[in-house]
């Protein structure tokens, strides 16, 4: 017990002391002014590694794709190769916004039963450690495939030249901080119960110095591969057999801590994997479009459902506390229609159109009144009917299966990124591996985590996220992009798992309604209400005037330490450019642009 206690007590200092420097430098590198381009990242040298290729002529996707790619060297437990994502582009010569879907997919040995406990047959395997970490948890990878589809699109640059900065920087090492130190300690025991996780990422069993040089030749040799062989080397050659064998045949060490199930993917399953471009959602708010990710992804949806309803208030003009407690409200009716309605549309058949009518925002608008429900810490709103408000009436009703996924109730691990080019084109891309530390396992001899998004499926049958061979999981994952009326364009998004909605929403509400601009917007305290009693805040909101009004008010506010770690660009009329990152959450995050302003 002793030796636990001495663990977490670790784990706190060392992210105390990560969020310590970042507020003793005043969020220094989080925000940036200028023009010819900007990039704005949880990481100063990803973000280097994008303005490195706009300054070397390279367009917003080539230096998103760059950055993401040295994310997964950087940032190994939030995002990489093993995992997926999602891309929105805004193309400025069209008009047009286009988004990539590289959601991770479930092989064709998947169903309902996948994590049963094989010692208790009538129940689930425990959520962690057991049912994040093991082959059965791991989808088919998208990010390569999304980077793929992206610059055969869209890009200038080839995959090789965009992989190099990576590939030196991997096989050079960079120096751990706080923060990768910190996740190392929170995850040594699952990383531990793995023979490759535990030679990659603990030195003699424990968790790397602050200051010592992490380097990783086996993800440089990966990369190299994929930048010889393009897409095909990672979905049919030697890698993906590697990754084949290492869902199969998890490689624990003898007699790991907690029960290790095998997975079913085979070469079959990633031989199928495509990235998909699908169309966005989009919603027009108080003259604003706002542009999201389609199904699978409900971040693009919920945030859109979210806004209608409370385009119904003048929240600029009310007293702050009653505009917030509007948008808590409308956030906990738009989660009750995303756990009914929201799965993959190739499986389920969502009545999208309903979901986003006005006339239907109109009517759930009606439920909310002017204090917090009766009972508000065992409330629970129940999910609406928008077949009435549907062209096509043929989705079937699932209103009655209101199923909160496991995930849903954790942080989860992500990644957040922001590009713009001196042509005004822009990308705002989130991608992961879901978990922090994704499943655990690190395929053998290629330096890469794979991830658990599978347990993003809700287990319960029928259900519309309920697990189906080939299916991908339905996601929180919102990158965003606003087109105002006067012409200047927003990108923004952040990681966060099911509070990723809610973070999104709150940057778009402090921007359009209470004037904010980006960095602030990023800055400002989080507020996240997802169809639960309590509603999650962070930065000590509960606290603050407007949290003590806002509880007087019958909410029921309670306190994390941070929400969300996000970042995001403004282009302005003009041409000039400010971008963001966090000042504080998660270490501080990096923004910069090609030619600063004075």
């Amino acid at each position: 017990m002793l030796r636990k206690l001495l663990t977490i007590l670790l784990a706190c200092c060392l992210l105390l002391a990560a969020q310590g420097t970042a507020m003793a430098q005043g969020g220094a590198g989080a925000t940036a002014r200028g023009t010819g381009g900007a990039v704005a990242s949880v990481d100063a040298r990803a973000t280097q590694v994008g303005i490195d290729v706009l300054k070397a002529g390279g367009n917003a996707v080539d230096a998103a794709v760059a950055v993401m790619a040295a994310l997964g060297f950087i940032e190994p437990y939030s995002c990489g190769i093993g995992g997926g994502g999602f891309m929105v582009i805004y193309w400025k010569a069209t008009g047009e916004v286009i988004t990539i879907d590289g959601r991770e997919t479930a092989p064709l040995s998947a169903n309902v039963d996948m994590f049963k406990d094989p010692d208790n047959p009538g129940s689930n395997l425990p959520f962690a450690p057991n049912r994040i970490s093991n082959g059965a948890a791991v989808g088919v990878p998208g990010t390569v495939a999304l980077w793929a589809r992206a610059l055969e699109r869209y890009g200038t640059k080839s995959l090789a030249e965009l992989l190099a900065p990576t590939i030196e920087l991997a096989e050079r090492g960079i120096e751990v901080d706080a923060v990768f130190a910190a996740q190392t300690e929170q995850n040594k025991a699952r990383f531990a119960a793995f023979t490759s996780t535990a030679e990659l990422y603990l030195v003699n069993g424990e968790a790397p110095a602050v200051g010592s040089i992490h380097q990783n030749p086996d993800l440089a040799r990966t990369y190299r591969l994929i930048a010889e062989g393009g897409v095909r080397a990672f979905y049919q050659g030697e890698i993906a057999k590697a990754i084949v064998e290492t869902v199969q045949n998890p490689p624990t060490v003898p007699n790991p801590p907690f029960r290790v199930i095998s997975g079913g993917m085979t070469l079959a399953d990633l031989s199928a994997y495509d990235a998909i471009v699908r169309r966005p959602v989009v919603t027009d708010y108080r003259g604003y479009k706002v542009y999201g990710m389609g199904l699978p992804s409900s971040g693009g949806i919920t945030p859109a459902q979210i806004l209608n309803l409370i385009e119904g208030y003048d929240l600029k003009n009310l007293d702050r506390a009653q505009a917030w407690h509007y948008v808590i409200e409308a956030m906990r009716l738009a989660y009750a229609d995303r756990g009914a309605f929201l799965g993959d549309p190739e499986y389920v058949d969502v009545p999208l159109a309903g979901l986003l009518s006005k006339e239907y925002a109109a009517e759930r608008r009606a439920l909310i009144g002017d204090r917090a429900p009766e009972n508000v810490a065992d409330f629970r709103a129940k999910a609406g009917d928008p077949l009435p408000f549907q062209k096509d009436t043929s989705p079937s009703r699932t209103a009655e299966r209101i199923e909160m996924a496991s995930s849903d109730a954790l942080g989860g691990s992500t990644t957040h990124l922001t590009v713009a080019d001196k042509d005004g084109n822009v990308v705002s891309v989130t991608f992961t591996i879901e978990s922090i530390g994704g499943s655990g396992i690190v395929v053998p001899g290629y330096g890469f985590l794979l991830n658990n998004e599978l347990t993003d499926f809700d287990l319960a049958d029928p259900h519309p996220n309920s697990p189906e061979p080939g299916k991908r999981p339905r996601s929180s994952m919102a990158p965003t992009i606003v087109l105002a009326p006067d012409g200047t364009v927003m990108a923004f998004g952040s990681p966060g798992g099911a509070t990723i909605i809610t973070t999104v929403l709150t940057i778009a509400v402090n921007l359009i309604d209470f004037g904010l601009p980006m960095d602030e917007a990023i800055a400002a305290p989080r507020i996240s209400q997802r169809n639960t009693g309590f509603t999650q805040v962070d930065s000590k909101f509960e606290e603050s005037e407007i949290g003590k009004a806002l509880i007087a008010l019958g909410q029921d506010l309670r306190g994390t330490a941070e929400i969300g770690a996000a970042t995001g660009i403004v282009i302005y009329p003009d041409g000039s450019m400010l971008a963001a990152a966090e000042p504080v959450r998660r270490g501080g995050g990096s923004a910069m642009v090609v030619q600063p302003a004075n």
